[in-house]
């Protein structure tokens, strides 16, 4: 492999700025370049909330990628610098649908048009294709999404794309934390930018905006609490105290960004491969939902990224929006749900009709109980029972 290109090798100076140029150019809103020195700061907070069980839930993130993360060249030993990017993902849409007899579910906005990744994979492999041409031979990189073991919003606030708000996300001056990021780590030392100064102040609107409380103090996250976690990484059951928290989001959360100052009167960008899909949409009918199979779940969300939270996930996080909705309507679903496949969405299925109750919900329950082979779905459908009912009933 060639020696890594030096700033005595290139003008780097125009080089960079003809490259933001470019990458303004491929669709990205905001862009700058930071080195690829180590991030021992944010190694060590990273440790210390790892310890402090912050992270629960995550098990891949461990002290091992907080020490990988916490320096480039563990990812791609010949970086010399970092180009950090974001794109604007606020776009037009309706946030909540919910009408009588048509109970409607929440999506974050990130999450109503193409899966991001791909997004960005395809534009940061076109940036260093540009880089090469520029320079007329091979330069390494490293083309990242929110997948790697790297600091995502260390090396963008370092790079000056923003600040860290207390609601843990990077907030920026142009697009407040309406912004997804994204680095091309290049082989090729160029000027970097200096961090803004910028920080939140006295102001803490989203913290007391949480529903769950997963914002435990200004700029700390518990991850276990957080909505965003509970509906699309978490696979199991979600914990009984925190389902009445979580309306009726089903996948993600936008509730402290939404309470965000910063994130005020901010005109969306409404970037075409962002705005909401049809298939999709903003705010989607949940009662549908619930009845999806796995292959209509796989067609429908080809290329969302609502295949993350899986056909299970998705469909318990909609029995709990369901049991959030008080919509009566919802009934005769839950209980195709309560009787169907896997044990997951049975057990969040029961929770919701106990929780909207009624007689042909009690009713449901009290006969899947007599049968329900599954210890977890049979417990949950005991407790949705009234507490004064017999635990074993054939109806």
């Amino acid at each position: 492999m060639d020696t890594p290109l030096t700033l005595f090798d290139i003008d780097a100076v125009r080089l960079k700025a003809d490259l933001l140029a470019e990458a303004r150019r491929l669709g990205f809103d905001l862009v700058r370049v930071t080195t690829a020195a180590p991030f021992p700061h944010t190694q060590r907070v990273l440790e210390e909330r790892i310890q402090a069980g912050l992270m629960d839930g995550l098990p891949w993130f461990n002290l091992e990628r907080a020490r990988v993360a916490g320096d480039p060249t563990n990812l791609m030993p010949a970086v010399r610098s970092i180009v950090a990017v974001a794109i604007d993902y606020l776009c037009d849409g309706d946030t909540d649908a919910s009408a009588p007899g048509a109970p409607a579910g929440r999506v974050a906005r990130y999450a109503w048009g193409l899966d991001y990744h791909t997004v960005f994979r395809q534009r940061l492999r076109a940036l260093h294709r540009w880089v090469e041409a520029q320079l007329g031979r091979p330069v390494d990189m490293r083309a990242l999404a929110d997948t790697a073991r790297i600091t995502d919003r260390a090396i963008a606030q370092r790079a000056g794309l923003g600040w860290y708000g207390k609601n843990t996300n990077l907030l920026t001056h142009e697009h407040g934390s309406w912004v997804l990021l994204g680095e091309l780590l290049l082989d090729v030392a160029l000027p970097p930018d200096p961090p803004l100064k910028t920080h939140c102040g006295a102001c803490d609107a989203c913290l007391p905006a949480c529903p769950t409380g997963a914002l435990v103090a200004p700029g700390v996250l518990d991850n276990a609490r957080c909505i965003s976690y509970l509906t699309i990484e978490h696979k199991g059951p979600i914990p009984r105290d925190l389902r009445p928290l979580m309306g009726n989001w089903v996948f993600g959360c936008d509730v402290c960004q939404d309470a965000c100052p910063v994130n005020r009167r901010r005109t969306p960008s409404n970037h075409p491969e962002f705005m909401p899909r049809p298939a999709v949409g903003s705010s989607p009918a949940l009662i549908p939902l619930l009845a999806l199979s796995q292959d209509d779940f796989r067609a429908r969300f080809q290329g969302s990224p609502i295949r993350r939270a899986t056909w299970a996930g998705l469909r318990r996080n909609v029995c709990i929006a369901l049991g959030n909705s008080g919509d009566l309507t919802a009934v005769p679903a839950l209980i195709d749900a309560l009787n169907g496949e896997p044990p997951l969405v049975r057990g969040h299925a029961a929770w919701a009709l106990g929780r909207l109750s009624g007689a042909d919900a009690l009713a449901a329950l009290a006969r899947r109980a007599a049968v329900e082979e599954d210890p977890w779905a049979l417990e949950e459908i005991r407790l949705a029972l009234p507490s004064g009912a017999p635990r074993e009933i054939v109806c």
